[in-house]
């Protein structure tokens, strides 16, 4: 690694539940055009045991028999968004993603909705959670317990993010960035557990920047993200890698290396919120680096991010300017249409056209 990592722009949980606190300064530096579309939280009360509790049942999830894993997947309407998915996903080769498994869960609601056409028609939103009652029985709490404090968190910061927007851009209070969240069915939760490499040659894929994670931008409003946790025969260990780890791509093209507390929630923007804001509140392109070298064999990784988005019928009223080229290809300055259609349109432009 040529230059050594840059820490996040940090915000004490103290300051941040002060709703009369000015954190703008700190709100445009982590978040805004010129920063890393990422900030972090410190000092939030009770969340250094909670990530704890939950990120030591990844490990246990991973390692349950086959038959059961295949009772938590939910292949055929949500596309694995909900329950267990391993290998289901691609790497940026091309081949299979055998690298990590992971389980969703919505940690607010366990039934967001029984009404069946929405069910048809949104089913990675409107699905129903499935969880390991009898194999894992303590990741349920573990997992909504956790999720519902990052969510709390959030709402917290998106209040200040709201208050840094309004500065410069007309928002009805009804359409900020805090409320849209507060009323949302939508938020999901993604444990995430990374199997230990193994003795072998290095290949295409674990040599790249991106062979944890490739590089991508959320699409949501707001993701909230635990540091990750890594064991080695059921103990904890420290990463052995400096060179791993988040990078984020910056709005001048360089990619840069993102470091926070243990104990910090990390918030990353999405491009909804890029979009809603005006491009005030800017989103980056982000991937996840792999440990490499003889020390990473057998090294596992476990971590947890809370996907926080607009309910599917919020109806989203698109700013007339959007201060970004790529963002007027897919929605008209001045558009007004639910979170649910745009992610179909969104879908339609990144992910149908790619199959073309």
């Amino acid at each position: 690694m040529s230059q050594p990592p840059t820490p996040t722009v940090t915000i004490s949980f103290s300051e941040l539940k002060d709703r009369s606190a000015d954190l703008s300064a700190k709100i445009e530096e982590g978040f805004g055009p010129g920063g890393l579309g990422i900030l972090s939280i410190t000092g939030v009360p009770g969340y250094s045991a909670l990530r704890r509790s939950l990120l030591q049942l990844s490990p246990r999830l991973a390692k349950l028999p086959e038959e059961v894993k295949e009772e938590l997947q939910d292949p055929s309407s949500s596309r694995y968004n909900f329950g267990w998915s391993h290998g289901k996903e691609k790497l940026e080769s091309g081949k299979p993603d055998l690298l990590k498994g992971s389980f969703y869960a919505n940690p607010i609601h366990d039934v967001p909705t029984t009404d069946e056409s929405l069910i048809n028609r949104y089913p990675s939103y409107c699905g129903s959670n499935i969880w390991p009652v009898n194999a894992l029985p303590e990741l349920e709490m573990a997992f909504k317990t956790l999720g519902k404090l990052i969510l709390d968190v959030g709402l917290l910061l998106a209040y200040h993010c709201d208050r840094y927007v309004s500065r410069g851009s007309m928002m009805s209070e009804n359409q900020g960035l805090e409320k849209i969240l507060q009323r949302s069915r939508c938020h999901k939760g993604r444990l995430l557990y990374y199997f230990p490499a193994q003795e072998r040659e290095e290949d295409e894929d674990s040599d790249s920047m991106s062979s944890w994670c490739g590089w991508h931008t959320d699409h949501g409003s707001l993701t909230g993200l635990t540091s990750g946790r890594f064991t080695r025969n059921d103990i904890e260990v420290p990463c052995p890698d400096a060179a791993a780890g988040l990078y984020i791509k910056t709005r001048a093209g360089q990619i840069v290396k993102v470091v926070y507390g243990e104990d910090d929630i990390a918030y990353q923007i999405g491009e909804t919120t890029q979009i809603l804001s005006g491009g005030y509140l800017c989103a980056t392109p982000h991937c996840v680096r792999a440990p490499k070298g003889e020390k990473a064999f057998g090294l596992e990784r476990s971590t947890f991010a809370l996907f926080m988005q607009p309910d599917w019928d919020e109806k989203l009223h698109f700013p007339t300017q959007t201060q970004s080229k790529e963002l007027n290809e897919l929605i008209l300055p001045g558009d007004s249409l639910t979170f649910g259609e745009y992610t179909e349109r969104l879908l339609d432009k990144y992910y149908y056209l790619k199959k073309q």
